[in-house]
């Protein structure tokens, strides 16, 4: 049983989840704003958290930046509507382990929920080696990357791996300690847009018992943790000045100081940063600084978004649907015409994440073995549709004219002309969507 907490707006829809959730053994706390999750939250220990999007009084975003901000590790799933699902990405980016689009499958909420506890539940246990999990790819820009981590690797030098959220920037990290000289030592990650600026420094250089307020015992740093491996910093741009000064210092004369403690303890370990940002940027701005940037800069990998990776999506898609297969013992073989046109028709914004969370959905939503476009997101739909749209057409009301007959028609043949579904689907009434059909001629 998980305890949850459920922030969401719209009551009926809330209370349904808590019965359906409840059934099925958790126990569920409902709140309705931003304001009273913030109280929940900073009162009561929760495991999960389930959030919409677009609240009265703020959004979900707001939500993942307070528990940051708190230094707690709760596992949070944004719940959005398909209009948000670019916006929900950076959720990711903020600590949500995943999204998921309304109107809410069961199955797939029950699954999302399984995978975020079993993360949570897995938080402190040495990350296992997942390169089985993972296939490279065959494109000239796959090549390229391995061409550079392979390069980089056996070597001490720092290295920035930078590029979209989503892109696998840990499992480049990863990459490159296991193929580094240091494979036999140990890999620390550290998830630095998680952490708070006062835990920041602890989490790195640790403490001594009375620190700080609620520092009950001594604790070693992960600098301490990494010792002779390779310690990952993700999102490091996310790092207090401050906390900058003192990793600076740490690298510079490869000495730690633990908070409280005058006394220095020697470390060497290998430093891998990631960043979705352009730190450049950042240090231009003067958020980060540019001793730092140039010391962490020996060596930079640009990992592609997964639209620029050509023949690579086709690969990726075959092996996540033989991992959901072997995960959820399911049969999937195949994907019908209609089906791998939209996956490999749609610009991917979470690139391999997105990715590997809609082929999970698609194999859990398909009782047989070949997969149906029914089984994929009605946004990815959508989505495609405003990427094909005319871009030489002045004529705005035109163009949105055309794009809303195709995807009305396309709507209800996808549904077998259920006009009561269709206009679920289209978030319109059905007198709204007889009169556009009368209107575009549409049989």
């Amino acid at each position: 049983m998980a305890r949850i907490l459920i922030l969401e707006d719209d009551t009926t829809f809330a209370q349904l989840l808590e019965g359906f959730l409840t059934k099925n053994g958790h126990e569920i706390t409902l709140v309705t704003q931003v304001k009273q999750s913030f109280k929940q939250v900073e009162n009561n220990e929760f495991d999960l958290l389930l959030i919409d999007y677009r609240l009265p009084d703020g959004t979900g975003l707001e939500v993942l930046s307070h528990i940051r901000d708190l230094g707690l590790s709760i596992p949070a799933i944004i719940m959005t509507s398909f209009n948000d699902v670019r916006t929900a990405v950076r959720s990711i980016q903020l600590g949500a382990f995943d999204y998921i689009t309304k109107p809410v499958n069961p199955d797939e909420l029950l699954m999302v929920i399984k995978n975020s506890l079993a993360k949570k539940d897995l938080k402190s246990v040495e990350p296992k080696e997942t390169n089985s999990d993972f296939i490279k790819g065959k494109s000239a820009v796959a090549d390229k990357l391995y061409e550079h981590i392979s390069l980089v690797a056996p070597t001490d030098m720092s290295v920035i791996i930078q590029g979209e959220s989503g892109t696998g920037k840990e499992f480049a990290a990863r990459t490159l300690h296991q193929q580094s000289k240091r494979a036999d030592k140990p890999f620390v990650a550290i998830d630095c847009g998680a952490l708070s600026k006062d835990l920041a420094a602890s989490e790195l250089f640790g403490h001594v018992k009375g620190a700080f307020t609620g520092a009950l015992n001594d604790k070693k740093g992960q600098f301490e943790a990494a010792n002779g491996g390779t310690l990952f910093l993700d999102e490091v741009g996310n790092l207090s000045y401050e906390v900058q000064i003192k990793l600076l210092r740490a690298l510079q004369e490869r000495v730690i100081q633990p908070l409280g403690s005058t006394k220095q303890i020697p470390v060497n370990v290998r430093i891998i940063t990631a960043t979705n940002d352009d730190l450049s940027n950042s240090m231009q701005q003067g958020e980060f600084r540019e001793d730092l940037y140039h010391r962490l800069n020996e060596f930079k990998i640009q990992l592609p978004p997964l639209r620029d990776r050509g023949g690579d999506l086709e690969l990726f898609i075959n092996h996540f649907i033989q991992l959901s297969n072997r995960d959820l013992e399911r049969n999937v073989k195949s994907i019908s015409n209609e089906a791998k046109t939209l996956l490999l028709s749609y610009d991917w914004p979470g690139n391999l994440r997105e990715l590997s969370n809609v082929i999970k959905r698609m194999v859990l939503l398909s009782p047989g073995d070949v997969a149906q476009i029914g089984a994929l997101p009605d946004e990815m739909m959508i989505s495609v549709h405003h990427q094909s749209a005319p871009g030489n057409s002045s004529d705005l009301k035109a163009v949105n004219e055309q794009n809303e007959k195709a995807l009305i028609t396309e709507t209800l043949i996808k549904v077998r002309h259920n006009k009561s579904k269709a206009a679920k689907i289209l978030n319109i009434d059905r007198k709204t969507l007889y009169a556009k059909m009368e209107r575009y001629g549409i049989e």
